[in-house]
């Protein structure tokens, strides 16, 4: 039991929502205005945000659940360059010079809820699979790129990291090159950052 917990506290530290980047880029298009359930929507109009469940209560909330997780985990990759302030009702991206102030409050109640895993209601395979579709809808949104000799030894290479690379090294990697090279940003670069996402997709596993 005990290697159980660990496993699953292992896999919650580790697990990349995909929905960070596409809603990175609306926010970045447009920093205010959003409330969550107008996110759900504009995510659904583009295809990013798929049925999730036969029941529409349940369905409500696991799109308000994946959209708060992904907003606190942004708020975090993106500070303190930029704050993201989380509040269902007013969800805001402010630039670097309104930053001061605010900081990631690690004891917040609700963030604790929305990083925990075990709230979305569902096995850790169910979550597993549910984010490989949402990964694999966003890779196909930006464009993938034939990347046919991309594996883990080139792959941690591109990342600039070693071998023996951590799974949290990883991650942080991926955050942190994927915000420099993401299309939206000022010196950003389309195709590395779709060249960058074929090898977190190899890498995430």
């Amino acid at each position: 039991m005990p290697q159980q917990t660990e496993l699953a506290a292992q896999f919650q530290q580790y697990m990349e929502n995909p929905l960070l980047w596409p809603i990175l880029e609306v926010l970045r298009k447009k920093p205010r205005g959003w409330k969550v359930h107008t996110l759900a929507s504009h995510l659904t109009e583009i295809e990013l945000m798929p049925i999730l469940d036969a029941c529409a209560e349940k369905d409500l909330f696991k799109r308000n659940f994946l959209i708060m997780n992904a907003l606190y985990q942004l708020q975090e990759t993106l500070y303190p360059d930029n704050w993201l302030q989380v509040q269902a009702m007013d969800i805001v991206l402010m630039p670097q010079h309104q930053v001061f102030g605010h900081e990631v409050d690690h004891q917040d109640p609700l963030r604790d809820y929305y990083l925990d895993w075990h709230n979305y209601e569902a096995e850790e395979g169910e979550v597993k699979r549910l984010l490989n579709e949402f990964w694999t809808r966003y890779r196909e949104f930006v464009g993938g790129v034939d990347v046919t000799d991309m594996d883990r030894a080139k792959a941690l290479k591109l990342f600039g990291l070693p071998y023996d690379a951590s799974q949290s090294e990883i991650r942080k990697t991926w955050r942190k090159l994927a915000l420099k090279w993401h299309p939206d940003r000022d010196n950003g670069d389309s195709d590395q950052f779709r060249v960058l996402c074929e090898a977190w997709n190899i890498l995430r596993h």
